[in-house]
C-alpha cells in the first residue's frame, strides 16, 4: 500500500466475511471495478455460522458454488430432542420440495464457506487485501472516500463511486456515516465451542431441554466433529471476556443431558452474548449496509449469515447496474425498500424464537421441556405443516411485491408467482432447470407461449438494445407439442398451455415484471425506466 497517494475504484467493500466476499463477487461478476479490505489478517477458522439455507444455496449457484457447498457440507441432518432420559426424533427436511433444487438445511461450517468464496473470488482476479482496517470516510453525494490503514501503518486514500460495509456487528462504516443501530443486548450468556462428543448419536443434530434453557449440538465435520452451544445459568456471573475451559464445557453438558455425555478435545471455546440490533438505514448517499452491519440477532432459525449473502446478491447487481447505465436513482433506493423489511421479519422471528427457549418463566419452562418433547412430531407430522415452516426459515418466501421494482402488467396470470416474488425451479425439457436458466448474470426475459406468436422483431430489437444485461428464452413450442417437462414449467408460472405470457427475471432472480398476451408496450416502459439508456 502506498503512502498518502490516492486511488479509485467503482466500489470499496469492507469486511471480507460472507457478505463481503459474496458483495465483491456479484459485483465483479458483472463487471465492476471492486476493491474488498478486511482488518483481520486471515478469514475464519472456526465454524461460527454452520447452516447454509436452501435460498442462499440457490443464489450461489449462479456463482458455480452451490455444488461445491453440498458437497463439502452435509444436507441429510435429522433433529433429535432430548427432555430428561426421553429421545424424540423430529423429521425436517425429507419434504422433497419441487420448486427448489436443494430442498433441506446444509450443515457446512463459516470457515468452508469462506474459503469456497475466497476460491471463488480469486478466479475472477480479485484478492481480499487483509490487515487494511478503514479508520476515515468522508462522503458526498456522487462519491465516498475512504482512509485505509494497512498493518505496517501506511495510509492510503480511495475514491470510490460507492462503499458498501459487510465489517460486522461493530461497522466502521456505519459509525463513520453515522446511522443508528437500535436494539440491546439479552441478558444471557451462552457457551460456543468446536469439539469432539461421546455418547450422542453422529450425524444428527440434537436439542437439549432443559428448566434452564437448551444446549445444541449440531454435526460439523470440520474442524471439530461437533458444534455445541449451550446457555448459562441465569445467576452465571461469568464475563463473556472469560476463557472457557474443558471442564466448564462438561459441566454444562452434564447439567443438560444428564451425564450421559463425555466431552473432549476442543478445538476453539468461548463465551458470548447475542444482540438483536437493525440499522436505521441501509443507505447513506453512495454509503451501504449489508449483514451485520445492518442487522444482528440471535441464531435461531439460522438465519444471520444467509440474510447477509442475500442482502450482498440484492444490492451487487444494483450497484453494477447503477454504474453501467441511466436508470432510474429509486434503483439503489429500492436495496433499502427490500431488505430492511426482510432484516425486521428476521429479528422479530428470531427474537421470538430465541425468548421462548430462554425464558424463565414456569409457564413456558413447562410447555418446552414437558410439553414440546410430546407434541413436536405430532405437530409437524404433516408434510404441510412443516413444508409451510420450512420454506420460511430457508428464506424461499421472500418476495418484494411493495417495492418499486415490482411490476404486475396487463393480463397477467391469477396463479404463479408475481412481480416480486421469487421465480421458482423446475424442469426443462433439455434436462436443464428454469434456474439454471436464469443463473447467468444479467437480466433474463422468459417468453411463455408458442414463439410464433411473439413479435419477433421487438424481442430482437429489445435485446440488441440491451445487449449483455437482457437475455430472452421460449419457454415452450407450438400449441400440443410443448414437452411434459415445458408443460411443468407453465404450471409453475401459472400459464395454461397455448396462452402467451412474459416473466422479466431479475439477476437475483426475483420477477420484477410480468404480463399476459403478447403486446410489449408494459414492458419497453419497464425496462426504459429501470435500464436507462
Amino acid at each position: 500500500m502506498t503512502g498518502a497517494a490516492g486511488s479509485e475504484t467503482d466500489v470499496l467493500v469492507v469486511g471480507a466475511g460472507p457478505t463481503g466476499l459474496t458483495m465483491a463477487g456479484q459485483l465483479a461478476r458483472h463487471g465492476v471495478k471492486v476493491r474488498l479490505v478486511d482488518r483481520a489478517t486471515d478469514r475464519v477458522h472456526e465454524s461460527r455460522a454452520l447452516a447454509v439455507q436452501p435460498r442462499t444455496l440457490e443464489v450461489l449457484a449462479g456463482f458455480g458454488l452451490a455444488d461445491k457447498m453440498v458437497a463439502a457440507g452435509n444436507p441429510a441432518v435429522r433433529l433429535i430432542v432430548h427432555a430428561g432420559r426421553r429421545q424424540r426424533p423430529v423429521p425436517l427436511f425429507d419434504l422433497g420440495l419441487p420448486d427448489t433444487a436443494y430442498p433441506y438445511l446444509l450443515f457446512l461450517s463459516q470457515a468452508e464457506t469462506e474459503r469456497l468464496l475466497g476460491e471463488h473470488l480469486a478466479t475472477l482476479g480479485v484478492s481480499v487485501e487483509r490487515g487494511v482496517e478503514l479508520v476515515g470516510l468522508d462522503r458526498t453525494d456522487q462519491e465516498a472516500v475512504g482512509t485505509l490503514r494497512d498493518r505496517d501503518g501506511h495510509v492510503e486514500r480511495v475514491a470510490a463511486r460507492y462503499v458498501v460495509g459487510c465489517d460486522g456487528a461493530h461497522s466502521a462504516v456505519r459509525q463513520f456515516t453515522g446511522i443508528g443501530f437500535e436494539g440491546a443486548a439479552y441478558p444471557q450468556t451462552f457457551v460456543l465451542a468446536d469439539l469432539e462428543v461421546d455418547g450422542v448419536e453422529p450425524g444428527a443434530a440434537h436439542a437439549f431441554l432443559a428448566g434452564r434453557g437448551l444446549m445444541f449440538l449440531f454435526p460439523l465435520g470440520h474442524p471439530a466433529s461437533w458444534r455445541m452451544v449451550a446457555m448459562r445459568p441465569a445467576d452465571d456471573a461469568t464475563p463473556p471476556t472469560a476463557p472457557v475451559h474443558l471442564a466448564e464445557l462438561q459441566a454444562l453438558a452434564d447439567a443438560y443431558a444428564g451425564g450421559t455425555l463425555r466431552l473432549h478435545d476442543p478445538v476453539w471455546a468461548t463465551n458470548f452474548r447475542l444482540h438483536h440490533r437493525a440499522a436505521t438505514a441501509y443507505r447513506a448517499g453512495p454509503v451501504f449496509l449489508a449483514g451485520d452491519a445492518a442487522h444482528i440477532h440471535s441464531p435461531a432459525g439460522a438465519q444471520g449469515m444467509n440474510t447477509g449473502i442475500q442482502d450482498a446478491v440484492n444490492l451487487g447487481w444494483k450497484l453494477a447496474q447503477a454504474l453501467h447505465a441511466d436508470a432510474d436513482p429509486a434503483l439503489l433506493d429500492s436495496y433499502h425498500a427490500e431488505r430492511a423489511p426482510v432484516g425486521r421479519m428476521v429479528l422479530r422471528f428470531s427474537d421470538r424464537a430465541f425468548t421462548v427457549a430462554t425464558t424463565t418463566n414456569p409457564l413456558v419452562r413447562f410447555a418446552r421441556t414437558r410439553l414440546a418433547p410430546a407434541l413436536l412430531p405430532a405437530v409437524l407430522a404433516p408434510r404441510i405443516v412443516r413444508a409451510t415452516a420450512f420454506r420460511t426459515v430457508a428464506q424461499l418466501a421472500i418476495r418484494y411485491r411493495r417495492s418499486p421494482l415490482s411490476t404486475d402488467g396487463p393480463h397477467a396470470p391469477p396463479t404463479g408467482p408475481r412481480a416480486g416474488d421469487r421465480l421458482p425451479d423446475a424442469p426443462l425439457a433439455d434436462g436443464g432447470s428454469l434456474h439454471r436458466l436464469t443463473a447467468a448474470p444479467g437480466w433474463h426475459l422468459l417468453l411463455c407461449g408458442p414463439p410464433e406468436g411473439w413479435p419477433a422483431h421487438e424481442i430482437d430489437h429489445l435485446t440488441r438494445r440491451h445487449r449483455g444485461r437482457l437475455v430472452a428464452h421460449h419457454l415452450a413450442g407450438p400449441v400440443g407439442a410443448a414437452p411434459e417437462a415445458d408443460n411443468q414449467v407453465l404450471r409453475r408460472l401459472g400459464v395454461t398451455p397455448g396462452a402467451h405470457t412474459a416473466y422479466l427475471v431479475r439477476p437475483d432472480g426475483h420477477v420484477g415484471y410480468r404480463a399476459g398476451g403478447t403486446d410489449l408496450t408494459g414492458l419497453r416502459a419497464y425496462l426504459h425506466r429501470w435500464f436507462g439508456r
